[in-house]
């Protein structure tokens, strides 16, 4: 029921993923970037259903990742069977088939750092809202004190994804070089002083993939990150990007992507593991 993947599907695969972006776009920008077989820790081992109609793959780094409707538990299964002695550190993707994924091999109670289904969200840039307030502009991250969106980020990686602090304050570090490197993010300023930031962590031609958007507790409940996130996709909009997603955390959150012009799409699950998983080939064996 699945085999691997070859560049001579890439066609049917990248219709099957934008048909489903909001699940798919670390897939996508990962085989953009990286194709059938680099050995970047980001590059893909993919594997793809007889029927085209479903992939599922696992990074260099250990990261799964997967889009295939209507896949059953045996479909899961068979997947797992795949990656036999292979290092599992995270599982993500479209909430319902991640957890089935771990559910069909044994990994619903591996030792996690982080655990969530996240409402998804997709913006048609014809949609998008833009509002500019006096007083405020949008600069890239570069042109922000690099201290202060260093502790923004430390405090982002402890927030959102568990980190402890000194793993959040390295990690921090080298996230803002390489943002600033990319030209990825853009820090809103409220009468010349930093308030918030918003970033993308996976772009492409067609789409990006909104993340990184922070603004410090003290400042929340003023409408910075719904401004700095419309008025940076109003940015990406300009070099010709059609879609964006995003993935919301909190209610709150997800009220400021609406009122940017995001709408609903799916739940996104994202599972990291605190310690490597395997899944090993007795445990397939007792399953017919």
């Amino acid at each position: 029921m699945w085999r691997a993947a070859e560049p001579s599907d890439l066609g049917w695969i990248e219709a099957l993923l934008f048909a489903h972006i909001e699940g798919s776009m670390f897939l996508i920008g990962n085989l953009r970037t990286h194709g059938f077989t680099s050995s970047h820790p980001n590059g893909l081992t993919l594997w793809a259903r007889e029927g085209r109609d479903g992939v599922f793959g696992i990074t260099n780094a250990g990261s799964v990742l997967m889009m295939a409707p209507g896949s059953t538990p045996e479909d899961w299964h068979a997947a797992g069977q795949l990656l036999c002695g292979r290092d599992v550190t995270a599982v993500l993707g479209n909430a319902a088939q991640v957890r089935g994924f771990l559910a069909a091999n044994g990994l619903q109670d591996h030792p996690r750092q982080l655990d969530s289904d996240d409402p998804g969200f997709v913006l048609d840039m014809a949609d998008l809202q833009v509002e500019v307030r006096a007083g405020e502009d949008i600069i890239p991250l570069g042109d922000a004190p690099r201290a202060l969106v260093e502790e923004w980020r430390t405090a982002y990686e402890i927030e959102a994804l568990n980190m402890a602090p000194e793993a959040a304050r390295k990690k921090a570090a080298k996230d803002i070089a390489t943002f600033i490197a990319n030209d990825s993010h853009r820090v809103l300023l409220a009468e010349g002083q930093p308030v918030a930031m918003s970033g993308y962590n996976t772009a492409f031609d067609e789409a990006v993939q909104v993340g990184g958007v922070y603004t410090p507790p003290a400042l929340r409940g003023k409408g910075y990150a719904r401004r700095v996130v419309g008025r940076h996709m109003a940015q990406v909009r300009a070099r010709g990007a059609r879609q964006a997603v995003l993935f919301a955390a909190s209610a709150a959150a997800a009220r400021a992507y609406t009122a940017v012009g995001f709408c609903p799409a799916g739940t996104f699950a994202l599972v990291l593991f605190s310690k490597p998983a395997q899944i090993r080939a007795a445990s397939v064996e007792g399953r017919t």
